[in-house]
């Protein structure tokens, strides 16, 4: 068993999720993989760029696909193009409806304004500062569909209380594909992780909340 992870949005292989999940599937001796999904450019992430990163990653080899909020939403895009690679997914509030949703969090003047100036600053959560992010962000972000259409068995996890992503989105795709079991959390990801993929969890105190990244 291989297992690749994708961060989240302005976040990097050191977000607290990936880490826990790093420290639980090591300490059962299984191999994980955490890409820098922006290449350590954050300026010019794309989702595009992101699938590239995860292509490299995956290596050609069957694995399990896990991936949190935009790093949810790409590895569910990668799953549905490459069916023979991926054997299962894990997304934690992955972010269907990504563009759509994105171009909605800002008014007219704010998106024409980013794309006259061609950058747009946003907290990173690795760099612990702002950051510049390309307009070509958005306009390659509506290159991909809304929600992925993949056909592998997957686990939802999404916090009733999430903020950035709402588990609206997850009960709605889950309600609508057979292949997807939705489980709303607050604090028993690692449980629900093992369960799904017929691991012994390991004694392990219980975890503790995790950050959004």
């Amino acid at each position: 068993m291989h297992i690749v992870y994708l961060h989240g949005f302005a976040s990097s292989p050191q977000s607290g999720k990936a880490q826990f999940f790093k420290a639980k599937f090591e300490a059962l001796g299984i191999p994980i993989a955490i890409p820098q999904l922006d290449r350590d450019d954050f300026e010019r992430l794309t989702v595009s760029g992101m699938l590239d990163v995860t292509a490299a990653a995956v290596a050609n080899r069957p694995v399990i696909l896990m991936g949190s909020s935009l790093g949810g939403f790409v590895a569910g895009l990668f799953a549905a193009r490459h069916p023979k690679l991926i054997q299962r997914l894990v997304l934690l509030a992955p972010a269907l409806e990504f563009a759509e949703r994105w171009k909605q969090r800002f008014s007219t003047t704010e998106l024409a304004e980013w794309k006259r100036q061609g950058w747009k600053n946003f907290f990173h959560y690795s760099y612990k500062r702002e950051a510049p992010l390309s307009y070509s962000f958005v306009e390659d972000a509506l290159r991909y569909e809304g929600e992925p259409d993949f056909a592998q068995p997957a686990l939802i996890l999404h916090g009733t209380g999430d903020e950035v992503v709402p588990v609206a989105l997850s009960r709605d795709y889950a309600r609508r594909h057979a292949n997807v079991t939705l489980k709303e959390f607050t604090e028993a990801l690692w449980r629900e992780t093992t369960a799904f993929l017929g691991l012994a969890a390991a004694a392990s105190p219980a975890p503790r909340r995790l950050t959004p990244e």
